[in-house]
């Protein structure tokens, strides 16, 4: 079973930016059962607006695909590590042959501390890798407080995610010069709240944008018909 994807459409766009990217799609919140939550801060708006089942994730193989992981992941934790790390040195290759520079996003359906998980030498994934960029974007405010003080491994760059419950956390942290990414219903204001909004459909290159903005994102899939707060107007 193959772990890491170069085909979704969204990590794809990093190419014409320079990097070839590659990314690992788990099962979303405790949808692969047992106990499982890969999703721990996740709000109603935000699992019923899950991008999960876009594109390619609309067949019933591909989701069985992901509770498989999801399940190598939660029950064979330094298996799953070892070919991880096995999958990244061949990416890294393929990059280098393409000319392109590796970025690799772990949580492409998921929200997973991946700084607090080590492997049999006690190394986490991007002290394997202290050269590879590694990004994602996250629900969790104390992991974005951690990455914007500097407690948080050098080469692993997060965005906030805002949803329809948390808005105190992302002012605190806007306020605090972290980027927040907001989904918009249509077309995307210039500003929100003083800040910058920059788009977040071009590339899926989170760790090159500019410090202190909003990432914007339009309303895709199940997010169209959102009525719970968690997709705003522009």
């Amino acid at each position: 079973m193959k772990l890491l994807t170069e085909s979704n459409q969204k990590i794809k766009k990093g190419e014409k930016l320079g990097f070839h990217t590659v990314g690992l799609h788990l099962a979303p919140a405790t949808l692969a059962g047992h106990g499982i939550n890969t999703c721990y801060w996740a709000s109603h708006g935000c699992r019923e607006a899950c991008l999960n089942t876009s594109g390619h994730g609309a067949f019933s193989t591909v989701q069985e695909s992901r509770i498989r992981k999801t399940h190598f992941f939660w029950f064979s934790r330094q298996a799953f590590l070892t070919q991880l790390i096995k999958e990244i040195q061949a990416a890294k290759k393929k990059a280098h042959k393409l000319g392109l520079t590796l970025a690799v996003r772990l949580n492409l359906t998921s929200d997973v501390m991946w700084e607090t998980i080590t492997d049999d030498s006690g190394k986490t994934i991007f002290q394997h890798f202290p050269e590879t960029v590694f990004y994602d974007y996250t629900k969790s405010a104390k992991r974005m407080e951690n990455f914007l003080s500097g407690n948080f491994p050098r080469n692993y760059s997060l965005t906030f995610s805002r949803s329809e419950s948390n808005a105190r956390e992302v002012e605190k942290i806007s306020r605090a010069g972290g980027n927040v990414a907001i989904v918009f219903r249509g077309k995307l204001p210039s500003e929100w709240n003083g800040k910058k909004v920059i788009s977040g459909d071009e590339s899926d290159a989170r760790f090159i944008d500019p410090k202190g903005v909003i990432v914007g994102l339009t309303q895709k899939g199940r997010a169209k018909h959102d009525a719970t707060g968690f997709v705003l107007s522009a």
